[in-house]
């Protein structure tokens, strides 16, 4: 537990009003926001330069106190909350929000880890390219964030990942030095590839300060579409069609199950069904294109040719932008819906592409043995296989009891992951709650492997402590 005069120094390093130590001002930052962590720490620190997050872990380091780094606090396995002990310390990068360099030409941006996806969005956008990542929570996600995590979201069909947006990184290492890689670089074949080590790592081997993200060319036309499927059946022959005729036009192409369409429009006001009929299955379709009207061609051609063949029974095609936003929101409303009917609990996961209707099916006879009567919400990224597996409480069931099952109910769920060649996260990484998992799934060489970066790397421990692997 740092003393006070610990906390004095620590707090020299930014200046009284950018440390927190008042409980309430605090909350904020230590919990999560299902409620699942919740921590405690004698201090928040937020540093506004590369130099002082340097200073603030050279200290730490010498003196053995853990750092949990935080960007938007919107991570969902708890990686970015202090543990209960109150030993540790918050690092939050939320005033480092400096946008470096604008390159449209190079196709490239350098930004600083407290920048929010929504505003490297939009800064993008000025100089009229595109920066592709885009969540939900994207006006909270920060840039940090979401590369600690890897994050993915609804445009990894087209764009890919975090780590495949990413150039160049300047990451802090435990001991307080920078390395800077910030190369706006296609191809850089010196060495080992130190950026991908970083990526994905969720602050335990370093925390990232600032990134080189790669930009592209804004799309000129968007045809958006919900179609509606009459079957489970239909969603991957859907999909195969889509990715024929679109080939890469195809942005997105993201599936819902119709409960959550119904948790959604019953719970999120100002949403409404854009379908006279319920569907047990819905997809929502995206391809973009220049300015010449053939998106639109290509998402009518596909729709006419996916009805013929008995794949799709009706759809709502967006004729505008705000019908475009409202179909979307309809996916995007996923996660805050379901918390009008009671407790949740939610798993990320990825499986081959071609086994997903397979993995749905298995996956909810594993929950009925687990909790008769749960109600999974199942939803995702259909193009690169990541479905969300969110199962919902019985109606009639107490939310404690049902969230008492999480341990057992996630097990289940992962065996199955685990026995079509799947993995136990897609894009939310590992953090808290995973971490246990992550030991049972996989090879005692991969552990091991992980253990001697982090050792190598941290070899005190205190980047982000208790967090992806135990030492």
């Amino acid at each position: 537990m740092p003393d006070a005069g610990l906390i004095a120094r620590f707090t020299a390093i930014v200046g009284a009003n950018n440390a927190i130590t008042d409980a309430g001002e605090q909350a904020p930052h230590l919990r999560e926001w299902r409620d699942l962590y919740v921590g405690r720490t004698p201090l928040i620190v937020k540093p506004r330069t590369t130099d002082e997050v340097s200073r603030i872990l050279a200290l730490a380091n010498a003196e053995g106190v853990g750092v949990v780094a935080q960007g938007g606090n919107t991570g969902l396995v708890g990686g970015q909350i202090p543990s209960e002990s109150g030993t540790e310390i918050v690092l939050s990068l939320a005033r480092m929000t400096r946008i470096r360099d604008l390159d449209p030409a190079g196709g490239t941006m350098t930004v600083e880890a407290g920048v929010t996806l929504a505003a490297a969005q939009e800064a993008a956008r000025s100089v009229g390219r595109l920066f592709p990542l885009s969540l939900a929570s994207e006006g909270s996600a920060t840039i940090g964030g979401c590369l600690a995590t890897n994050a993915g979201g609804v445009a990894v069909l087209a764009y890919g990942t975090a780590r495949a947006l990413t150039s160049g990184l300047e990451v802090v290492l435990a001991d307080g030095s920078v390395w800077d890689g910030l190369r706006a670089l296609k191809k850089d074949n010196t060495g080992y590839d130190l950026r991908d080590l970083f990526v994905g790592s969720e602050g335990t081997l370093g925390i990232i300060t600032a990134a080189t993200i790669r930009l592209f060319p804004q799309p000129a036309e968007r045809a958006t579409a919900l179609a509606a499927l009459p079957t489970l059946d239909s969603l991957l022959p859907f999909f195969q069609l889509a990715e024929a005729q679109a080939g890469q036009a195809l942005t997105a192409f993201e599936f819902m199950s119709g409960r959550l369409v119904d948790f959604v429009t019953r719970h999120i006001p100002g949403t409404r069904r854009p379908l006279a009929d319920e569907a047990p299955w819905y997809a929502l379709v995206e391809i973009s294109g220049a300015a010449d009207g053939r998106a639109t061609s290509l998402l009518d051609g596909l729709l006419a040719d996916a009805v013929a063949a008995g794949l799709v029974t009706d759809a709502a095609v967006a004729t505008s932008l705000q019908q475009a936003a409202d179909l979307w929101r309809l996916r995007e409303s996923a996660s805050e819906a379901q918390k009008g009917e009671g407790g949740s609990i939610k798993h990320d996961i990825s499986v081959p592409v071609g086994r997903i209707p397979e993995f749905l099916i298995k996956a909810s006879d594993a929950v009925q043995r687990v909790s008769p009567g749960a109600r999974p919400v199942p939803f995702g990224h259909f193009g690169d296989g990541n479905v969300h597996y969110n199962v919902s409480q019985p109606p009639e069931m107490a939310r404690e009891a049902f969230l008492a099952l999480w341990d057992e109910m996630a097990r289940a769920v992962h065996d199955v992951v685990v026995s079509l060649g799947g993995s136990i996260s897609a894009e939310h990484g590992i953090g808290r709650l995973k971490r246990e998992e992550l030991v049972r799934v996989k090879s005692a060489v991969e552990i091991d492997l992980m253990r001697r970066i982090k050792d190598a790397l941290d070899p005190k421990g205190i980047l982000n402590p208790g967090k992806v692997v135990s030492r």
